[in-house]
Parts: structure tokens; C-alpha cells; sequence
């Protein structure tokens, strides 16, 4: 990339901002209607029928990767992989988090993702960690356990997981892997790869598979019913359509603009958004320890992004 198109790249225009943070409301929006619907569908099964949809929805956008001579069969493990690790696992996870967690506290606790990939990287990628990233990391992990003990001391000395807390650690684990991976290509069709409708159908087709398997041992394990019904109806048209497709699109754009250090620090304003809508949709308030947690998440990332 010539200096002139790098700097153009990293150019914070409104338009880019816009696009650096509509996918940040979506995805707290996401974190938001997936608590709401724990009555109504069992979550793996809510995972299955949102990527399932959004394959449709994208079909018409993509079709063309289904030809044999596109790629997509001939590198089919690679897309399963990448698959497994977001579509399959990590989306699921998330909504088996909400059924014990609540919205801030998975963003809050998602929002170590600094940590997970740095240690990811070194371990599995051998990518060095510098003393600046590290000292980001402990920031990082204060606002983790100030989350996970709520703010209590007496919590802290008597702290166990909650089913929540370590499903959504283990959702930021596959993250991290799936973002190593993205940046690791091996061979991947390039015609896929530079389309972003057809890069995000290759995994939605091969991770609706994940999801389906995954709800297939919930539909075996579990007697939850899914109840019908025009509330479940809208929850999944705004998943499908918001955080799905649209909040994908338009991530993808602003990355390509503003490179993807500078992006990264809008992930933090998810926990931010989450608290928002928590406020306004489920009346869950957001406490003293939440906002230190966010400041320490915060802190972290900017003191691990210094050069």
C-alpha cells in the first residue's frame, strides 16, 4: 500500500465514524434481544435459525460462490474452521452466556478480547507480546475481575464462574483464534475473500451447519420449548438484517478506512452502548464497578496500541 492510500486509509471522515460505530450499537443491540428472548427460544437454536436466515438474506448477494469453480468446496476446511470459530462457537456461546449473564457484564467481560489475543497470538502464532502490550493486558484483566467479583471484595474472596462469565470467556478465546486465522490466510479464492457479501456467505453456509449440529444436541439435552410468535419474529429479523449482515458490512468498510488499529479501539464502546439499552429496554442499571471496569478496559487497549 502506497503512503498515500495508508494515509488516506487512517482519515477519521464522519462517514467513517458513522460506520466505526453503527456496528458497535448493533452488536449491543445483539447482547440486548438475546437476553430478552431466553423464555422464548433455546439459545443454541436461536444461533441456528440467525445464521440460517442470514444465508438467505445474503444468497441473492453471493450466489455465485455455490459454482463449483468458485473456491468455496475446494478450501471447504479452511471455511469450516473459520466458521466454527465465529458463526458455530462464538455466537453461540454468547447467547448461553445471557442465560445466566447479564448484557454488561458479557460486553464488559467480551471486552478483554485484548488479552485472549494476545495470548493466542503468542502461543499459537508465535506473534511476539511487547512490554507496552503487556502492561495493557493487566489493565485489562483488573477490569475483567472487577466485572466478574461485582465490584465486592467479599465476592472476590469467595469467587466462582458463573456459567455466563466462563461461557463468554471461552467466546472471546474463539474470537481471538477467528482474528489470527482472518489475518493468516492459507490460500483462501481471493475472489472470495475481497467480496465481503461472499466471504461472509462462504461462513454463514458452513456455519449454519455448526449451529445446526450444536442445536441438535440442545433439541436432545434440553425441553425447551421455542415459542412462536411475533416477538421471536422481530428479534430474529433485527439479528438477521442488524447484527448479522449490516453491522458485518459496515465494519468491514470502516476497516478498510481507517485501518484496523483505529477500529479497534470502537470495540470498547459496545459495553457503553449495552449499558444504554439495558437502562431503556430492561431496566438493568448499570453500577459504580461497571464504569471503572469500562475505564480499565479502556485504558488498557489504549496503553497496548502505543508504538
Amino acid at each position: 500500500m502506497s503512503d498515500a492510500s495508508n494515509a488516506r486509509s487512517h482519515s477519521l471522515t464522519l462517514s467513517t465514524l458513522a460506520l466505526l460505530t453503527l456496528p458497535q450499537i448493533l452488536w449491543a443491540g445483539n447482547a440486548i434481544v438475546g437476553r430478552l428472548v431466553v423464555d422464548l427460544v433455546p439459545p443454541l437454536m436461536f444461533n441456528f435459525l440467525r445464521w440460517s436466515l442470514a444465508s438467505l438474506v445474503l444468497l441473492p448477494l453471493a450466489a455465485w460462490v455455490l459454482s463449483p469453480g468458485s473456491g468455496l468446496w475446494a478450501h471447504r476446511w479452511r471455511f469450516a474452521w473459520l466458521s466454527l470459530f465465529s458463526v458455530g462457537a462464538y455466537n453461540a456461546l454468547q447467547y448461553m452466556a445471557l442465560q445466566t449473564s447479564s448484557p454488561i457484564n458479557m460486553t464488559l467481560v467480551g471486552s478483554s478480547m485484548p488479552i485472549w489475543m494476545q495470548l493466542v497470538g503468542r502461543v499459537f502464532f508465535k506473534e511476539p507480546v511487547s512490554r507496552r502490550q503487556m502492561a495493557g493486558s493487566l489493565l485489562s484483566i483488573a477490569g475483567v475481575v472487577l466485572v466478574l467479583s461485582r465490584g465486592s471484595l467479599d465476592t472476590l474472596r469467595n469467587f466462582h464462574l458463573l456459567p455466563g462469565d466462563f461461557y463468554i470467556l471461552m467466546a472471546t478465546i474463539c474470537w481471538a483464534i477467528y482474528s489470527w486465522m482472518l489475518v493468516r490466510p492459507q490460500g483462501e479464492p481471493q475472489a472470495i475473500r475481497g467480496d465481503w457479501a461472499a466471504f461472509l456467505f462462504a461462513q454463514t453456509l458452513y456455519g449454519s451447519v455448526w449451529a445446526g449440529l450444536f442445536a441438535v444436541g440442545e433439541t436432545a439435552l434440553s425441553d425447551h420449548p421455542i415459542v412462536w410468535g411475533w416477538p421471536l419474529g422481530l428479534a430474529l429479523l433485527f439479528v438477521v438484517i442488524g447484527p448479522a449482515v449490516l453491522a458485518y458490512r459496515s465494519w468491514g468498510a470502516a476497516v478498510r478506512r481507517a485501518g484496523p488499529t483505529i477500529a479497534s479501539f470502537f470495540i470498547c464502546f459496545i459495553p457503553f452502548f449495552t449499558a444504554m439499552l439495558s437502562a431503556l429496554l430492561l431496566g438493568e442499571m448499570p453500577q459504580l464497578y461497571h464504569g471503572a471496569a469500562f475505564l480499565l478496559l479502556i485504558g488498557g487497549v489504549m496503553v497496548a496500541s502505543k508504538r
